[in-house]
């Protein structure tokens, strides 16, 4: 397959995938101009050759992750996103958040990991039957707390140091850990809709952040990329 017949499959797979719709043009931001195709019914319409080559910049990148068995952390809160990552996470055996990002998750890690080793710990006692001893009552209250901590932690048990990359759904809504992960210098791949500032993304990919078609296809080629660098 020639390199031009690549990129018209890979335009033609991001255009089925709804990539292309951008937010209304007064929400554009300045750091996206150049990416925008045009403008339909007031929405912008993002110009899928060049989302193209952001992507396969990204899929380099992460490749690059995976041949050297590299640590990713995905994160995606919003609705449309969170079973995509939890799953995709889950099958690359990496960490995930698909809640609120808790603050300090990067820049207080040793707290964090104190949380997750709570929770295993809780969760290990629980199976082997040493929560019995407790009342009723006191059962409740851990069972509970197992509970919040597998909701706000659960996805990080993986994670046993910094992570050395972060593959972000929507870098405005999840701004507080784009920034956790600058301060602690790790690089960024962000699938990003036309309202967000992509000039401080090391691996920004402009296209619609919104839908879960769009956000499929961002994350399995993402995915794809690192499974067959580390398969060789």
């Amino acid at each position: 397959m020639s390199k031009n017949t690549e990129v018209d499959a890979g335009v033609n797979a991001l255009f089925n995938a709804g990539a292309h719709y951008g937010y209304s043009k007064t929400r554009r931001h300045t750091s996206v101009a150049s990416y925008i195709f045009g403008t339909k019914n007031k929405t912008d319409l993002i110009n899928l050759e060049k989302t193209q080559v952001l992507l396969e910049q990204a899929k380099a990148f992460v490749a690059e992750l995976g041949r050297t068995g590299k640590t990713v952390l995905f994160v995606g809160a919003k609705a449309e996103a969170k079973s995509i990552i939890q799953n995709k996470g889950a099958e690359l055996d990496m960490p995930w958040v698909t809640e609120r990002w808790i603050g300090g998750a990067l820049t207080n890690f040793s707290e964090i990991k104190k949380r997750v080793a709570r929770l295993e710990d809780l969760k290990d006692k629980r199976e082997k039957g040493e929560l019995d001893m407790y009342t009723k009552k006191e059962r409740l209250l851990l069972d509970q707390e197992i509970a919040k901590l597998q909701r706000n932690f659960g996805g990080l048990v993986n994670l046993k140091k910094l992570p050395d990359a972060m593959i972000v759904i929507d870098s405005k809504r999840e701004h507080i850990a784009v920034t956790e992960a600058q301060k602690m210098g790790v690089p960024v791949i962000a699938l990003a809709n036309t309202d967000t500032n992509i000039s401080t993304i090391e691996y920004p990919v402009v296209a619609n952040d919104g839908s879960i078609s769009s956000i499929s296809y961002f994350i399995n080629e993402l995915v794809s990329a690192y499974k067959g660098a580390r398969a060789n």
